[in-house]
């Protein structure tokens, strides 16, 4: 029986990875990851010095950090399955041909418009990559013990490029225009494109029923129309007017729409009854609420650092790097926590953890404390990481498995949701605490002055210099104070937040089911093989 399953195993390898060698597959696949993984985050040390160039309005300041992930989102559920019916090599590497031009397009951006829609296009291109990264891996690693080390790979992959980008983005900005933190995707997706159409194979689904593009359009839309609706809101827009309550309306009646006719159709793009089982809804919304937190955050803590501290784009990029390093630990360690503590008080835990974090970072003030925010960086770290693997098990262990990929997607889509909507809803919180310190008016200062500045503690620095003399000095006091405490108003959302969620991850399982399937010597149960793709994406 053992030789039997060896050789069926070791004939699986052979027709997989017929054509290339399978960890030769990995790094090309890994290169790929590193580079949507690094777009994510390399953005957020640049957004001062993007602010200063282009000056882009507080809504437009938004779209240009987030409409990458909004619009990811939107599509991987599109891409995924166009992947299966055309092939997931073939839209790989589009994506990385997209990926490319887009790169250049942004680097090269004269204004806040070019730029949106660069990045826009930088969505597009990373909803391509990411599920086929992951579908080429699982076909040409049939073996599970193989599997489990190419995964273990490919996350470290992952975990290092959210490392990286920040480091990266405030190295080149130290020597380079913003427009380098571009460009650097431009080689690698030039090496990538001919190598990847040399080594990766073909792949494509079983193609049972017909794609569903209105289903993935109408998705797309609607989710854009209600994150619009929200941003308007956010920049302190009425609800009454039009330009707000239209997307808002448009946008819940078309996800209303997509509900409906996934439900009838008999292929669905997304089965919309594993919802209907209590871990697997709270596990998506465990992973919305996490990654709400963590990325909005960080795009604050960057301001903050730089703005607020004075420190370089590189010391940002540096301090911030404790936060990684510790989510990287954690997603070693998730495992043997959800093993020996079970999903339930593992993702409470990591709640819990997370919001003690933030709660202890409210004493960031004027001054700089590096032991302060080391230790707050740390624990955000390990404790959203935590949450993070918890929930993902949890959700792909109780979908079903012959409906493993639609929760993959699923999953993907939730992670990248929640950090478009992170930075949207928690950049509108600090909008709207930070303004009024400044509309009211500054002693010493006009009005006019007072009240533009009360756009972004960026452009208060800018009219500050422009005053000049004790008026110049006040308002850029009054902008930092005002900056402060918007930071710790926001601080304390994000805690409300991460609580709910604690409560949320009650529902969770209170121990691992294991199945019976895959269990031999040595294998790694299927859905936590994806878990651990995924979770440090």
């Amino acid at each position: 029986m053992s030789g039997t399953t060896t050789a069926a195993a070791a004939l699986r390898r052979r027709t997989a990875g017929a054509g290339a060698n399978r960890w030769v597959v990995l790094v090309v696949l890994c290169v790929s990851l590193l580079l949507v993984a690094v777009d994510a985050t390399v953005l957020h040390v640049a957004v001062p010095a993007v602010t200063e160039d282009l000056r882009p309005g507080a809504i437009e300041l938004l779209w240009i950090v987030d409409v990458y992930p909004l619009v990811c989102a939107s599509l991987l559920i599109l891409f995924g399955t166009l992947g299966d019916r055309v092939g997931r090599r073939r839209i790989l590497l589009l994506g990385y041909a997209l990926f490319g031009v887009a790169s250049a397009l942004a680097a090269l951006a004269d204004n806040a418009q070019v730029l949106i829609v660069a990045r826009a296009l930088l969505g597009v291109g990373g909803a391509m990559i990411m599920p086929a990264t992951l579908s080429i891996l699982r076909q040409v690693f049939p073996d599970r013990r193989e599997r489990a080390l190419a995964i273990g790979v490919w996350s470290a992959v992952a975990a290092v490029g959210a490392a990286i980008g920040p480091l990266l983005g405030g190295f080149l900005l130290e020597h380079f225009w913003w427009g380098s933190v571009f460009l650097v995707n431009i080689p690698l997706m030039l090496v990538s494109l001919p190598v990847g159409r040399l080594l990766l194979p073909e792949s494509k689904g079983d193609g049972r029923g017909p794609w569903d593009v209105v289903g993935a359009l109408m998705a797309a839309a609607g989710l854009f129309g209600v994150v619009l609706g929200v941003k308007r809101l956010g920049g302190g827009e009425p609800v009454s007017s039009l330009v707000t309550l239209l997307p808002l309306v448009l946008g819940a009646a078309l996800l209303a729409a997509f509900v409906r006719r996934q439900r009838r159709r008999t292929y669905p793009l997304v089965d919309l009854r594993m919802f209907g089982r209590p871990a697997f809804s709270t596990s998506v919304g465990c992973i919305v609420l996490a990654m709400l937190a963590l990325v909005g955050l960080e795009l604050i803590a960057a301001q903050y650092l730089q703005l607020v501290l004075g420190l370089s784009p590189l010391q940002t990029g540096l301090r911030l790097l404790p936060l990684t390093f510790a989510a990287m630990a954690a997603g070693l360690a998730g495992a043997r926590l959800l093993r020996r503590f079970g999903p339930r008080l593992t993702v409470s835990a990591g709640f819990c953890l997370t919001a003690f974090a933030v709660a202890l970072l409210t004493a960031m003030g004027r001054d700089d404390n590096s032991a302060l925010l080391l230790t707050g960086f740390v624990l955000l770290g390990f404790g959203l990481e935590t949450t993070l693997f918890g929930a993902y098990e949890s959700m792909l262990s109780e979908a079903p498995p012959e409906r493993s990929g639609g929760a993959a997607a699923i999953g993907e889509t939730s992670y990248q949701l929640g950090a478009g909507i992170g930075i949207a809803l928690l950049g509108s919180v600090m909008n709207a605490a930070y303004a009024p310190g400044l509309t009211r008016g500054v002693p010493g200062v006009p009005a006019s002055a007072s009240s533009a500045a009360g756009h972004s503690l960026g452009e208060a620095y800018e009219i500050a210099g422009q005053l000049g003399g004790p008026a110049g000095v006040a308002l850029r006091r009054a902008a930092g104070d005002a900056f402060v405490h918007g930071l710790h108003v926001t601080l304390v959302v994000s805690a409300g937040l991460l609580l709910l969620g604690a409560v949320m991850a009650l529902r969770l399982p209170r121990a691992m089911q294991c199945e019976g399937e895959g269990e031999d010597e040595g294998a790694v149960p299927g859905p936590r093989d994806a878990v651990e793709s995924r979770v440090s994406v």
